[in-house]
């Protein structure tokens, strides 16, 4: 591995470091002492640490690993090391600040500022590739295979654990734990660059066949191939592909190991008309 590899490396890392101590801040002087839930694997974590006093941090842990084995399938051994590492972290964090005093017991500030530093924590695990909720994972398969967006279904799961907490805990929690969801969302759209449904890559390369064999043995994605001609650089290949917003560090890792003179833009996608994200299951049985 040459340094500029290694530094990305060890950049991507202590990102993924920064952000899982900083969403395990807002839970544990934000949040949780002021029972707000957060969404996903996390927020049913809180509810059964709460019901059976089994310390947070160990849930959080195990109740995701079934959920990193199903983003493991999906995404590649690339995404389960971070997210392992961040998750792991993450988790040891959680304990640690368990001393921490409550910064506020005011519900309005609690949910503002703590959906806020939340979002940024996350943000950054997202962004570098790593993954403190495995929701996602899950999320991205059932995708794959139905109609519905990823952020439709985490909405739904999201949707059914603030109903129970709301029986639980009291329906005032509940809806202040969905405007600190709302908040984290938008947090974590600005920091991780994106959190629409779907992004749309372009790659111009010189390896076109190559790249887009490794992107759909790794990824599961399709690309569309378009013939090109630079100015300067004369015949260039350009694949298009659309994939998640969590598959885009892989799809990055995937480009640079194989062509580093490639040039990629990635954007984002309001809507998308027809099945071109699939999974590899799907696009056998049509080639059948």
């Amino acid at each position: 591995m040459d340094d500029k590899r290694m530094t990305k490396y060890f950049i991507s890392f202590f990102m993924l470091t920064i952000g899982a101590i900083i969403a395990a801040l807002a839970l544990e002087t934000f949040l949780i002492p002021n029972t707000i839930l957060d969404g996903g694997v996390t927020g049913i974590s809180i509810i059964i640490s709460r019901l059976s006093n089994i310390p947070l941090s160990i849930l959080v842990f195990f109740c995701n690993i079934p959920f990193i084995y199903v983003g493991y399938k999906n995404l590649g051994l690339g995404f389960l090391i971070r997210a392992i590492y961040s998750m792991s972290l993450f988790s040891i964090v959680l304990h640690l600040f368990e001393v921490l005093a409550p910064f506020t017991d005011e519900m309005l500030l609690a949910t503002v500022f703590g959906g806020i530093i939340l979002g940024a924590g996350v943000g950054l695990v997202i962004r570098f590739g790593g993954c403190i909720d495995g929701t996602e994972s899950v999320a991205i398969v059932i995708s794959k295979k139905t109609n519905l967006s990823v952020g439709q279904i985490v909405l739904i799961f999201n949707l059914i654990i603030y109903t129970v907490a709301g029986f639980l805990f009291g329906f005032d929690r509940a809806m202040f734990s969905l405007l600190t969801y709302i908040i984290t969302f938008k947090v974590i759209d600005f920091v991780s660059e994106g959190l629409e449904q779907a992004k749309a890559a372009l790659i111009i390369t010189d390896k076109g066949t190559s790249l887009s064999k490794e992107i759909y043995k790794k990824l599961g994605r399709t690309t569309t191939t378009i013939r090109g001609k630079g100015l300067i650089s004369g015949e260039k290949e350009v694949l298009y592909c659309v994939l998640t917003r969590t598959e885009i560090y892989e799809l990055k890792r995937i480009v640079e190991s194989m062509d580093e003179s490639a040039f990629v833009t990635i954007q984002d996608i309001s809507d998308i008309i027809g099945t071109h994200i699939k999974s590899n299951e799907k696009i056998k049985k049509e080639g059948k």
